[in-house]
């Protein structure tokens, strides 16, 4: 049993030789049986230009799936900041709050959500990478305006998504809840987590720090199972390594034909032995030592599986394992 609650992140990873759209229909199921299976939120993850993720933007995708469900909570994790101008990101995410009270969260990240250049100057209007000091102006400003100008009631549940120290400072300064990408850089998460906690002041968002992890995780019957399952985004990042943005979502079977090097088997070897790959007990086990390891409130899981009934059974097998009473313990 974990002491903390689950929720899921959505990344929409589009399938090779499938049209966009079939992964569009698929984020409806899942929503839907996440809510099923006790899952405390899901957020969307914002992403353009890409042949392996589709470019659904979070406030499209959370209003779907919040009127096709009744009590999980949903929102962005995140949408970014830099791409949209703050009162806009306050006037849909308040809308959504009004609409569906006590539901929605409004997680806000810096990057451009792209690899290629060009995109990130087009959603910015040809401007050029943000700065650290007009980063903080637009979450402050997106929230002021939530307060100040949209004021339709009901608040979207503000978090600021980091995977660094400058990210912690930035939501210990403004006292928001914290969600860290140890998903992306699991090296920085200590650290960013001790900032945080020791420089947070308290905000009228969150009266004491407040700390969500999100944690690749690919579950299955085996170790073997997990091992195949997880191959296809193995593929993606390996393109990653060398600065490629451009790789399809392979099959499994294209995956376990994939060639990789010496220096791409080590780095992602690193990397899964910060995640929680493998069999129901191996992968309960990483995510209590994870909790243990950094006292995190919430953990969010993300789940790269080809196939969405596996990603499904993933996250089935999560919540049995760690939230529901094993024979033994009844």
């Amino acid at each position: 049993m974990i002491s903390v609650p689950l929720s899921a992140l959505e990344v929409a990873m589009v399938q090779t030789g499938a049209p966009a759209a079939d992964t569009l229909r698929d984020t409806t199921e899942f929503a839907r049986r996440l809510e099923d299976l006790g899952y405390l939120r899901l957020w969307y993850a914002e992403h353009h230009h890409s042949p392996a993720i589709g470019a659904f933007p979070p406030v499209v995708l959370t209003a779907h799936a919040a009127a096709l469900t009744s009590s999980i909570r949903l929102g962005s994790g995140g949408v970014l900041a830099p791409n949209h101008a703050p009162i806009m990101l306050a006037e849909q995410f308040g809308t959504l709050a009004a609409l569906h009270a006590g539901r929605i969260d409004l997680g806000i990240g810096r990057g451009p959500g792209t690899f290629d250049d060009s995109t990130a100057r087009a959603l910015r209007r040809g401007a050029g990478p943000t700065t650290d000091d007009e980063y903080r102006d637009d979450v402050s400003s997106t929230l002021r305006f939530l307060v100040d100008e949209v004021a339709l009631g009901p608040l979207p549940e503000p978090w600021l998504l980091s995977s660094s120290t400058a990210g912690a400072a930035l939501a210990a300064a403004l006292g928001l809840p914290i969600a860290l990408a140890h998903h992306i850089r699991p090296d920085n998460t200590l650290a960013a987590l001790s900032h945080y906690r020791e420089h947070f002041s308290p905000s009228r968002w969150c009266r004491r720090p407040r700390v969500l992890i999100c944690v690749e995780t690919v579950c299955a019957e085996t170790e073997q199972e997990a091992a195949r399952l997880a191959g296809p985004m193995d593929v993606v990042k390996a393109g990653l390594l060398k600065g490629r943005g451009d790789i399809p979502f392979p099959t499994p079977e294209e995956a376990s034909a994939h060639s990789f090097t010496a220096e791409e088997v080590q780095a992602l070897t690193s990397f899964r032995a910060q995640q929680a790959h493998g069999s129901p007990e191996t992968v309960a086990k990483r995510l209590m030592d994870l909790v243990d390891a950094t006292r995190a409130d919430e953990l969010m899981l993300v789940t790269p599986i080809y196939a969405l009934a596996d990603r499904l059974r993933s996250y089935e097998l999560v919540m049995q394992h760690l939230m529901m009473p094993t024979a033994s313990q009844q």
